[in-house]
């Protein structure tokens, strides 16, 4: 059985990380493109690894958010649909963090919240629509 407070809690992390790429993208000036990305692949790779703990998986140590998607399709096959979007944003786990790795602009950066977005939701649906909690 899942520890349902557990699980909430990585979604609670999950969020201050959307939250935070929000902030920094909407907020700061001069906008931080890099950091907010960074903040975006760690939202949606804490949501998938929720959902997982949620079937009572350890989830991996891993960053690659299209290996964690489909380790969740192995439990609900509906997470095939969000592939792409974790494809779009795996790479901001590393190359963000370093000068002259990443090339990312506003609509980058701004498409990459929307999708962080995304699969928080997902994810968060997936647990707590279907246990009503």
């Amino acid at each position: 059985m899942a520890d349902i407070e557990l699980v909430k809690e990585w979604f609670k992390y999950s969020n201050n990380d959307y939250l935070s790429a929000k902030n920094l993208f909407e907020e700061m000036w001069p906008k931080q493109l890099e950091i907010s990305c960074y903040h975006c692949q760690q939202s949606a790779e804490k949501a998938l690894k929720a959902y997982l703990l949620f079937k009572d998986i350890d989830p991996p140590h891993i960053h690659d958010l299209q290996r964690l998607s489909k380790l969740c399709a192995d439990y609900d096959s509906s997470f095939a649909s969000i592939f792409d979007l974790c494809s779009s944003i795996t790479d901001f786990s590393v190359v963000s963090r370093y000068p002259n790795e990443l090339d990312v602009d506003e609509v980058i950066t701004k498409a990459a919240i929307e999708k962080a977005k995304l699969i928080y939701d997902f994810s968060f649906e997936k647990v707590f629509a279907a246990e009503n909690l």
